[in-house]
């Protein structure tokens, strides 16, 4: 199910499952998963888009190797907050995934997040080559951290996340 909000997302989830964060790119997918406690976010890998079918499959086969219980993928909006067609083709990709693989999904607002993992490859003195090999899914990464330390300060406020309200 694709949920609007954060909330509603952390819900819907099952006990101690980790969750996948998705930066899709119109030429590549980046993928970062998290640990099953949900408290940190790691860049995994950055998979070569062909066709929905291809793509999906090897996404499914990464989601159930890692036994993942959700979904955070990237909402590219405009600097405006507005939607554009990024969002419109992300919004298509999470409704036929979905078809595809039984759970939860929820949307994450990925503004400036690739900016945010191109700073950080470059204080680590990462080469342009090295970089451009992974900033997909370090991108990935930091939209999937985003929604965690969103999530881990619902659990503060005294929102379970396992839970529903």
């Amino acid at each position: 199910m694709i949920h609007d909000t954060i909330e509603d997302f952390a819900a819907a989830l099952p006990p101690m499952s980790a969750l996948a964060g998705l930066d899709l790119g119109t030429r590549t997918i980046g993928v970062s998963v998290s640990d099953s406690f949900r408290s940190v976010a790691t860049p995994l890998e950055t998979i070569k888009r062909k066709k929905f079918g291809v793509d999906a499959a090897e996404l499914r086969a990464i989601l159930e190797k890692r036994a993942i219980g959700g979904i955070v993928l990237g909402l590219p909006r405009n600097m405006d907050g507005s939607e554009g067609p990024r969002c419109q083709s992300t919004r298509a990709f999470a409704r036929n995934f979905q078809a595809l693989w039984p759970g939860p999904i929820a949307f994450w607002d990925e503004r400036l997040s690739t900016v945010a993992a191109e700073k950080a490859l470059l204080e680590a003195d990462t080469t342009r080559k090295r970089r451009s090999e992974v900033i997909d899914h370090v991108a990935a990464a930091y939209i999937l951290q985003g929604a965690l330390d969103r999530m881990r300060h619902l659990d503060s406020l005294g929102k379970t996340t396992d839970e529903p309200e």
